[in-house]
């Protein structure tokens, strides 16, 4: 550290830019400090800074993160850890964003992130800092009491003095949250909701439980119960599993019913303990579906659901800029399909009414022929016979579900209670007048290939790849918008997308490979050697990035204005049950 004492005397007093001779690498007491990028003025984007610690200091045994879960546990916890021991620092050292000290900090989900990297050798943290200055001036002893003072006591508070206890708990529960996802995979669910979990939320802008004495605890129908066996327990969990199939959750509103779907939305990711949805399990690549007026469909096969069009127009490989909602609907099934969705989760209040149903009286006035759209319900079926895809669908206004659902939960008060037998009943006893207008099987589903034209980041003689907020990546001159994909979580990972859009330009896509093809090799290069793999700061400092599953990815390519695609040979679903 005498090195980075000597520099900031020397630069102490002169312009801002003479910061940039501090870029390099430092040893600390204990760590080693690596100034990766210095922002250009006090008012720019944070300098990034890593520091490295050596895990025998850390004191971390190498069985703590043995497995990959464990290790994704171990490094959300120690973010937590260091951005609580940050707010703990003063943090006032000059104008602008002088003094600022920054670590991108987790939510309520425990995901993959790059702001703590731990490794058999080191435990490294990715940090932003503001280097400190008055007006356009270096304050070299202000820089020096940060990088001598705080970065030591971020160290010491937030790695080595660690709370052993609730690092403990922490990774016991990605444990027990692995052996239910384990425990569903193996015997034929898609879903598990805890007895005790609290589903709802804060408030609308607050993904923490809510609290107080009005908040109802969840507790399992008992024909739905199952006890599942899970480690660092006396006793197996008990809670409600969701089997593979048709589920629908009915009942009148205000009673829970889109809160549970909610939860079982945000059960593809796992939570931290005391969020209530910690043992809310969902089949990770259950894929939220909504109607989507506006968005745009490149080269998409709708004839599963979409076919006769007037004057001839073709579905097999369906273009628009502006889609319908029952269209938009339609193609985000698909796209989900191609993308490698078991699990689809709808909710009537946010899709289309013509592409879910279409009653007896409309049938009698409009006859099938002039109708193109096949409705969900008559698809729903076929979807899980012929592809094993199942679906949990929230419906508060059409019984004709009845006929094709495998489950029925009715939420009362917030309270589950098993409807099947008497959804079925009600179905024998008072007959649909309308008819099926679908086949026995679905699809067929046809996979596209991704033109390397279809990414341009240039904007002028720059390139612009940035995300802006959680919904809206910037991809050169073009917007993304991601507001109706409703699983992604963090803005960390829409700058992951954007990132992995990058990387379909530079590496991925060369016109031979599947739109499904091109995820298999980007996760897989990330599952190689992580989330730094497809940053443009690959071996310096990518502290701001959070794993988005592929389904995220593959919502921002479909909606990428810009995309080009041909596609590949039809191909039956198959899989079955």
């Amino acid at each position: 550290m005498e090195r980075l004492r000597a520099i900031l005397q020397r630069i102490d007093g002169r312009g801002y830019k003479a910061y940039k001779d501090l870029e390099g690498t430092y040893r600390g007491d204990g760590f080693t400090l690596f100034i990766d990028h210095v922002q250009g003025d006090p008012f720019a984007p944070p300098s990034r800074i890593r520091v490295r610690i050596p895990l025998a200091r850390t004191g971390i045994a190498r069985e703590t993160f043995a497995t990959p879960w464990r290790k994704t546990a171990l490094e959300d916890f120690l973010a937590r850890s260091v951005y609580r021991a940050i707010g703990r620092l003063s943090q006032r050292r000059g104008t602008g964003k002088s003094g600022l000290v920054a670590i991108d900090a987790p939510g309520q989900e425990v995901l993959p992130r790059t702001a703590v990297v731990v490794t058999e050798e080191a435990v490294e943290l990715r940090l932003s800092v503001g280097l400190p200055a008055r007006g356009r001036t270096v304050l070299g002893r202000e820089a020096l009491a940060m990088f001598a003072e705080d970065i030591p006591a971020l160290v010491r508070r937030g790695v080595l003095e660690r709370d052993e206890e609730a690092l403990r708990r922490h990774l016991e529960l990605s444990d027990q949250q692995e052996a239910i996802r384990r425990f569903l995979r193996e015997h034929g669910y898609v879903a598990f909701v805890a007895d005790g979990a609290i589903l709802p939320r804060e408030s609308g802008v607050s993904d923490k439980p809510m609290r107080g004495p009005g908040v109802i605890p969840f507790v399992s129908p008992p024909s739905l119960a199952v006890e599942i066996p899970v480690p660092h327990r006396d006793k197996p969990l008990r809670g409600m599993a969701i089997p593979r199939g048709v589920t629908l959750i009915v009942g009148g509103g205000y009673h829970g019913k889109s809160t549970l779907l909610k939860a079982l939305e945000r059960g593809v990711y796992n939570h931290i303990p005391g969020d209530g949805r910690e043992y809310v399990i969902t089949d990770e690549t259950a894929v939220k579906i909504r109607a989507e007026d506006g968005r745009s469909v490149i080269g998409v096969n709708l004839s599963p659901f979409i076919h006769n069009l007037p004057f001839g127009k073709d579905t097999t490989n369906f273009c628009t800029e502006d889609a319908s909602g029952s269209t938009s609907q339609a193609a985000n099934i698909l796209e989900a399909l191609e993308a490698g969705s078991r699990v689809l989760l709808i909710d009537e209040d946010t899709s289309a009414t013509n592409f879910m149903i279409r009653d007896a009286r409309m049938q009698a006035l409009v006859a099938k022929e002039k109708e193109p759209i096949t409705p969900f319900v008559d698809t729903v079926r076929p979807l899980f016979e012929t592809c094993g895809v199942s679906t949990i669908l929230v419906v508060g206004g059409s019984g004709d579900y009845f006929d094709v659902a495998d489950t029925v939960i009715r939420m009362d008060a917030y309270t589950a209670h098993d409807a099947t037998e008497e959804a079925k009943r009600i179905a024998r006893e008072m007959r649909t007048a309308r008819r099926p207008e679908g086949g026995e099987r679905f699809g067929p589903l046809t996979p596209r290939i991704v033109l390397p034209t279809s990414f341009d980041a240039h904007r002028g003689k720059k390139e612009k790849v940035e995300a802006k907020g959680l919904h809206s990546i910037l991809y050169g001159t073009a917007t993304i918008d991601l507001s109706a994909v409703e699983q992604l979580v963090d803005t960390s990972q829409t700058r992951a997308i954007a990132y992995i859009l990058r990387w379909m330009d530079k590496v991925g896509a060369d016109g031979k490979k599947t739109l499904a093809e091109l995820l298999d090799e980007v996760f897989a290069l990330i599952a190689e050697k992580g989330l730094d793999a497809i940053s443009p700061f690959f071996g310096q400092h990518p502290g701001d990035l959070a794993l988005p599953r592929r389904f995220e990815v593959a919502a921002a390519v479909n909606r990428l204005r810009t995309l080009k695609v041909k596609q590949g040979m039809p191909a039956p679903c198959g899989g079955g049950r």
